[in-house]
């Protein structure tokens, strides 16, 4: 009986294989689903072997009904595993061609050799999908508190290479809907970026629903004043500043980086972030996960019929004007809680005021897709990411 069941085997590889490729094309329809639609496509690799090995063993094992479930199981799986690396030569010559038409075919040449020999050499190295990605030690401080608004500490963590020096600075803002999260949020990527030479800031702020906007812009205005104000403390160059965020941290950091008295950023990046807050709450994504609607709701205390000015005030499609710090847009072409369109109002705003930005679209890829850090599309952004920021900040 025991040798029986292990013939079953392969077929339960081959239907797990196919169960978790289906996320790749299939988006999540609840939020508790939203992991699957998230992970697959950046895993879709170790779902190619799971497949392959699935249809190797059935082709030995199995025979009759249940070498062609067997079979069309582990071939569904593999063709949906490919896909995004199907995908991934053609989305990487874009971005090539992006980052060279906005910045200029020489904007290597201008970041120092000794810089460009850290970054990672490839847009996409397959072994890193199973090994991960190497994390070179850093010095890193957390839990240091930086303003007491309403009496809620607000705290940041900072993260710097083992050196001890003057470094350009990046300034990190976490997601979570406005509703949750933590400095120590993503701290893979704080780290990776430290170790590249820069000190990272990862910063607090207070939480919707109790606490609405502006309370967020006010709270990362208020870590930006310690961050000037402890310079030389915290080892950063004030003149060689970025600031960054995902999903509710890029609307942040956009809004900040674009305010008339922002202090003058480098560079701004936003992973999948919330731009026309009035077009988000009428146009919702579908599936809808998280419930746009709900978290604007949180978030300003209201419908864009009740409070239309403070919906206008906290979208940073409003804000595009000349001069601004060159801006790089990251969006994941398969977002249902972001919508890339959003981020390509911004992008298009922002060029047609005469800035820098640079459009960067990953087709196969879902909300939060750089929470895998060695998968797939955080391979690709991060390749592009760190040449952006030498090139803004050298």
């Amino acid at each position: 009986m025991f040798q029986l069941n292990l013939w079953y085997i392969p077929l339960l590889l081959g239907i797990v294989g196919l169960f978790l490729g289906i996320w790749i094309v299939i988006p999540a329809p609840t939020f508790s689903l939203l992991p699957l639609g998230v992970c697959a496509p950046e895993v879709s690799p170790w779902l190619f072997v799971i497949n392959a090995i699935a249809l190797l063993l059935t082709s030995f094992l199995f025979k009759g009904w249940l070498f062609d479930l067997g079979l069309i199981c582990s071939l569904l799986g593999l063709f949906l595993s490919l896909l995004p690396l199907i995908q991934l030569p053609a989305t990487n010559a874009q971005f090539a061609t992006e980052m060279e038409t906005v910045l200029g075919t020489d904007y290597l040449q201008n970041i120092p050799q000794t810089l460009q020999t850290q970054m990672r050499p490839q847009p996409f190295v397959l072994t890193d999908v199973f090994r991960g990605i190497s994390q070179p030690e850093v010095r890193i401080q957390r839990g240091i508190v930086f303003a007491s608004p309403d009496g809620v500490d607000l705290t940041l963590n900072i993260y710097r290479t083992l050196s001890k020096g003057k470094y350009p600075a990046l300034v990190i803002i976490y997601g979570g809907a406005w509703r949750n999260g933590t400095p120590s949020n993503y701290e893979q990527f704080s780290c990776y970026m430290a170790a590249q030479g820069y000190s990272v800031i990862a910063i607090d702020y207070r939480h919707a629903p109790e606490y609405k906007f502006p309370a967020q812009l006010e709270d990362v205005q208020l870590a930006l004043q310690y961050i000037q104000d402890n310079a030389d403390e915290l080892e950063i160059d004030t003149e060689r500043m970025a600031i960054i965020g995902r999903s509710a941290g890029g609307h942040l950091a956009t809004l900040t980086a674009y305010q008339q008295d922002a202090i003058p950023f480098k560079a701004v990046i936003s992973y999948y972030g919330a731009v026309n807050l009035t077009e988000g709450y009428y146009d919702p994504p579908f599936p809808n996960p998280i419930n746009t609607k709900a978290v604007l709701h949180d978030f300003l205390g209201g419908t864009p019929e009740e409070f239309p000015e403070l919906y206008e005030k906290a979208s940073p499609i409003n804000y595009p004007r000349p001069n601004l710090p060159p801006s790089l847009l990251v969006y994941a072409g398969r977002d249902h809680l972001v919508q890339a369109k959003f981020g390509r109002q911004l992008y298009n705003k922002l060029r047609a005021t005469g800035n820098y930005a640079v459009w960067l679209e990953i087709p196969w890829a879902e909300h939060a897709f750089d929470a895998i850090f060695p998968g797939i599309s955080n391979q690709l952004a991060l390749y592009y990411t760190e040449r952006f920021l030498a090139w803004a900040l050298s």
